[in-house]
């Protein structure tokens, strides 16, 4: 037997120790300690005693587990604001570096268009070299200041003087028999200009002289003087004229590119563009090549 008043206070230091959540355990547990207890209410006591303890353990892990989360809960929002503040500086500078990315772009694209056409005026002045080296040499000049025939049919350029287009009847005699003398005046005739004298000139030279080295150069000559005069069509049946009859020669890509410019010129863009991206394909290292790349980028159309 033990002492109720004895059970009493050990019941309620209990009580102030484990706090309100048990405190309906404990009061119930006094109330039996009114009076006398025997030993196996004492180990009920202790059972629910053991009891109240765990419930007051798991109460104490709940509080700090609770306090752990509001903790977290303030560690991840600060986190959280800076991780914003950071955002939103990024953001700041990739816009400043877009806008410096788009105006290097634009000065980029200036610098390409200013190349561009400078690899045009160059590839169009290599094309008129061109055309001076393919053209006859210049007849070398006897003491009387006439010219000396030589029978030859080498490259080169023309003479550099021409008479005016009265003399043209007189000069065509006298370099009636001589095929030199003959090319040379119908280039000079172009170069200046006198398309229809030139024309006359380099067809005079066809029909006396088919069959000389010079013979697709007059062809694809008489072709320029047609485009220059914007008669395409013609010019079109000259320069498909050394495609077929001289493919060896060195005015086929020119030819070539011609070909496609004045497909162009007539509004026949699908056509013009097959015979430019043909010059591609076959002489994509030439002057011509840079030309027709040049030609498709200006129509939108790509160049590779």
């Amino acid at each position: 037997m033990v002492s109720s008043r004895r059970l009493a206070a050990t019941l309620a230091r209990i009580a102030c120790s484990t706090g309100t959540v048990v405190i309906a355990g404990v009061a119930s547990m006094a109330g039996m300690a009114g009076g006398c207890v025997t030993s196996s209410d004492i180990e009920g006591l202790r059972s629910q005693l053991t009891d109240v303890q765990r419930q007051v353990l798991q109460v104490q892990k709940q509080s700090s587990s609770k306090e752990e989360v509001q903790s977290l809960e303030a560690s991840v929002g600060k986190q959280m604001d800076s991780l914003l503040k950071t955002e939103a500086d990024m953001q700041v500078k990739l816009q400043d570096l877009s806008s410096q990315i788009e105006a290097l772009q634009a000065k980029l694209e200036d610098t390409n268009y200013r190349l561009a056409q400078l690899s045009q005026q160059i590839a169009a002045t290599n094309q008129e070299l061109k055309g001076f080296r393919g053209a006859a040499p210049a007849v070398p000049a006897g003491p009387a200041g006439q010219p000396l025939p030589d029978g030859g049919g080498g490259a080169g350029p023309p003479p550099a003087g021409a008479g005016p287009p009265g003399e043209r009847s007189e000069r065509s005699d006298r370099s009636a028999g001589d095929p030199q003398a003959l090319y040379n005046a119908a280039y000079n005739d172009y170069l200046k200009g006198n398309y229809d004298l030139a024309l006359r000139g380099f067809q005079q030279y066809l029909e006396s002289f088919p069959s000389t080295t010079l013979a697709a150069n007059a062809t694809y000559w008489i072709g320029e003087c047609y485009y220059r005069q914007r008669r395409y069509r013609q010019a079109i049946e000259q320069y498909d004229a050394v495609l077929n009859r001289y493919p060896r020669s060195d005015k086929t890509a020119s030819a070539l590119l011609k070909k496609g410019y004045a497909h162009l010129e007539l509004g026949e863009r699908s056509q013009g563009v097959v015979q430019l991206q043909h010059v591609l394909r076959q002489f994509p290292t030439s002057d011509e090549a840079n030309l027709a790349r040049q030609r498709l980028r200006e129509i939108g159309v790509d160049g590779h």
